[in-house]
């Protein structure tokens, strides 16, 4: 009895994790996915540990599981489309460069004809894996075309990266504050918004403490700790001013390793939440009304910036980024302009603005960099679903090319 309960636990402990994690029952609430005397039973974290340890302390006989991931143009969850399968390697890579290119069926994510289907994948970035562990690891990948080798139309890495190599002595640093909503498994609702009716109006829940404010913590920490573990730059997390809403920053990072921390890191929170049974949407405004909506603010700046006396340079780059505010702002991620309204610590779609620790304007310059008189700037103005490789690569290209 006790062994059937053990395994009934394994496979029941991510549903029961997701009803933890969502908070919409009372404890006495909760339905019982498996019958276990209640002094037997663990909590949801223990059963979500027990889940995703179960086997993993098999032996792979010296073999090593190779996720590669890349972009495809149809969508899959969280208003993105992240793809992966996995390849047996006979030892762990060090390079890219050690990694065969594989192929997919681009005609299932709408990026080839039925006719001639094939894309492949090209590795240019390793990750340790935090699901596999050990020596597995996840493989970031462009997708060329199978013939000439050039990059299909939705790889906008490889433009990315060749305007960054025009100038690689600037050194452009970037810092990408990720904002994305936690949405409940009918997918409709964010974690703390009740079947009916509204939640208590915001205030309380960002950087918030407690099981009535910071809805969702276990899933931000999880994939905190996934991040780090992978290798990905991230510097930090805040639970965010809408209930179910969090933010975690990418960077600083030199280029485009930017785009690439930032496209595996979503990869890691879609995997985090799939394994929790909870849905993440990046959408720029989840819910309408008086709540706040979603960014990527993207913090900026080059070495010529950052030196002593840099605030001149500072302030040369916001102007030619107001120069071509409505050339950024159609490159800045889809359905924009229902999140930037002048409302809600935004500044209007249609007027490019900049001032000091103005969180209403399009260009924030912080206190210190003033004060320094060099420094870095942020743009307030890209969409939380915004593609990293073409904003930060835009962003140089207007203010250094």
């Amino acid at each position: 009895m006790f062994a059937r309960s053990v395994r009934q636990l394994r496979f029941a402990a991510p549903a029961a994790c997701a009803a933890g994690a969502a908070q919409t029952w009372r404890s006495d609430q909760r339905p019982q996915m498996f019958s276990m005397p209640k002094t037997m039973q663990q909590p949801a974290v223990a059963k979500c540990e027990e889940a995703s340890n179960f086997l993993a302390d098999l032996p792979q006989n010296g073999m090593v599981m190779a996720e590669y991931v890349w972009l495809g143009a149809s969508g899959t969850t969280g208003g993105f489309d992240i793809r992966s399968k996995t390849m047996t390697l006979d030892k762990k890579p060090t390079s890219p460069s050690e990694l065969r290119i594989w192929n997919y069926d681009g005609s299932s994510t709408g990026q080839a004809p039925g006719s001639d289907s094939e894309v492949l994948l090209k590795p240019v970035a390793i990750y340790k894996d935090p699901f596999r562990r050990g020596d597995n690891v996840l493989v970031l990948c462009e997708a060329i075309h199978p013939v000439t080798k050039a990059p299909i139309p939705t790889n906008t890495r490889s433009a990315a990266k060749a305007i960054f190599d025009k100038k690689l002595q600037l050194k452009p640093w970037f810092g990408i504050e990720q904002e994305y909503t936690l949405i409940k498994k009918d997918g409709i609702r964010p974690l703390g918004f009740p079947e009916v009716g509204s939640p208590a109006p915001q205030g309380p829940y960002y950087c918030g403490a407690g099981f009535d404010s910071a809805i969702g913590r276990p899933i931000a920490d999880m994939h905190y700790k996934a991040c780090l573990y992978a290798g990905v730059k991230i510097a930090g997390i805040n639970a965010e001013v809408m209930p179910g809403q969090w933010e975690y920053q990418i960077g600083p990072c030199e280029g485009i390793q930017s785009g690439d921390d930032m496209w595996i890191s979503r990869y890691l929170m879609i995997r985090v939440c799939e394994s929790l049974g909870v849905n993440v949407t990046f959408d720029p405004k989840p819910m309408s009304g008086d709540w706040n909506g979603a960014g990527c603010h993207t913090n900026y700046s080059t070495e010529p910036m950052r030196a002593p006396g840099g605030y001149t340079e500072i302030i040369k780059a916001i102007e030619k980024l107001g120069a071509k505010h409505e050339e950024h702002i159609k490159v800045y991620g889809e359905g924009n302009e229902r999140r930037l309204t002048g409302a809600h610590e935004t500044a209007p779609i249609t007027k490019f603005s900049y001032g000091v620790a103005n969180r209403g304007c399009s260009v924030r310059i912080p206190r210190d960099a003033e004060a320094n008189k060099c420094g870095y700037f942020e743009d307030r103005r890209p969409a939380s679903n915004m593609d990293p490789y073409v904003v930060t690569s835009k962003i140089f290209h207007t203010t250094c090319l």
